[in-house]
């Protein structure tokens, strides 16, 4: 479900996404953003008013210096950076295989970014990047996945990107004059269903699916626990 928080461009609540044992997400639980730097002040009235008690911030330490969070001094706000500024970096990789790199590289940071939402204050959380797609996408792909979201559903949500950010990032093409690089720019701006299903079949084969590989990276049982009882709505 769309949300309205001006000036952002791409934020879903993952309310009502169902669950392979017949429940869904709660409305309310999880939200999926791009940058808060964006909002006006009646869009951070908007994220109050929507019982958010946990921001998740997962751009680098520069970013967050460089377009600060109108959150980043209340607790509500952690910054949970996914990788390190020297991880290396192939840009002439595909969106696929980028994603696989980054999950494999640091399984600790992405553990630890969904024990965020699992230890959270009891209220609605919100992961955000800079767009909302590729690095607050892959945490909360994570996270549903744990929370027993069937991978289909997982990464149709994933693609379900903004109409107002897909313009966006239209607009950031044109300003590349090198055809290579605004290629390479191209691929890494796409939300394909396929990318994260791609992404999710990694960590089945290399590390037996999503809930072994954040065991792996440090994720415990009462986390485990913690984050499906938030997330999914219960049987009443």
């Amino acid at each position: 479900m769309r949300l309205t928080w001006p000036n952002c461009l791409n934020v879903r609540d993952l309310g009502g996404l169902p669950t392979s044992d017949g429940r869904q997400i709660g409305l309310g639980a999880l939200i999926r953003s791009d940058n808060l730097s964006r909002l006006t002040e009646d869009g951070v009235q908007a994220v109050r008013e929507a019982s958010v008690n946990r921001i998740i911030d997962v751009r680098t330490p520069p970013e967050c210096e460089g377009d600060p969070s109108p959150f980043a001094t209340e607790p509500v706000y952690r910054n949970m950076p996914l990788y390190d500024a020297d991880d290396p970096y192939d840009p002439t990789l595909s969106i696929e295989q980028q994603y696989a790199a980054m999950l494999d590289l640091h399984p600790e940071l992405f553990a630890a970014a969904v024990g965020a939402i699992a230890d959270a204050p009891t209220g609605g959380v919100v992961v955000h990047c800079h767009a909302g797609k590729d690095r607050s996408g892959t945490v909360v792909a994570l996270a549903l996945s744990l929370a027993g979201v069937p991978p289909e559903c997982v990464a149709a949500d994933y693609a379900a990107l903004d109409d107002r950010m897909r313009d966006h990032l239209d607009e950031q093409l044109l300003l590349i004059n090198d055809p290579t690089e605004r290629s390479q720019l191209a691929e890494s701006f796409t939300a394909r269903p396929e990318t994260m299903l791609a992404a999710l079949k990694h960590l089945e084969d290399r590390y037996g699916g999503v809930e072994p590989y954040l065991r792996h990276g440090g994720l415990s049982d009462n986390q485990i626990d913690a984050l499906r009882a938030r997330l999914v709505e219960q049987r009443t």
